[in-house]
């Protein structure tokens, strides 16, 4: 399975959150399956430190912990960004459009709790 993780799986699942659920956790866990983090997430993530709504030491330490649990960087390419541009619909969150894009285009499950991926028609896992 090739997974897609969600700005908040991330966090959660690199900070060892309670709130990550074992079926995903495994799932990024197994070696069969590649595991990618959009660059998306890094500036969403420093965006949030930023504004003090997270700790800044999780985007002081981002690269180094994707590189220690195999989470693979997926850079945002113009294919993506059009992709994302022609999405449908009223969800305004320009991070999560992104992120359905690439899934779209790149044939990836999102690892999400958000529900407007699959109305999106976006395979997710949770």
């Amino acid at each position: 399975m090739r997974l897609l993780l969600d700005t908040h799986a991330l966090i959660w699942f690199l900070s060892e959150d309670r709130r990550f659920p074992a079926k995903p956790r495994h799932a990024i866990e197994d070696a069969r399956n590649t595991v990618f983090a959009s660059a998306v997430a890094g500036y969403e993530i420093a965006h949030k430190c930023l504004y003090g709504r997270l700790d800044a030491l999780i985007v002081r330490e981002l690269q180094v912990m994707t590189r220690r649990t195999h989470i693979e960087e997926l850079p945002v390419t113009m294919d993506h960004m059009i992709a994302a541009g022609e999405l449908p619909g009223l969800h305004k969150d320009p991070w999560d459009r992104v992120l359905m894009a690439q899934a779209k285009v790149e044939g990836l499950t999102v690892v999400t709790r958000d529900s407007v991926f699959e109305e999106y028609g976006i395979k997710t896992l949770w």
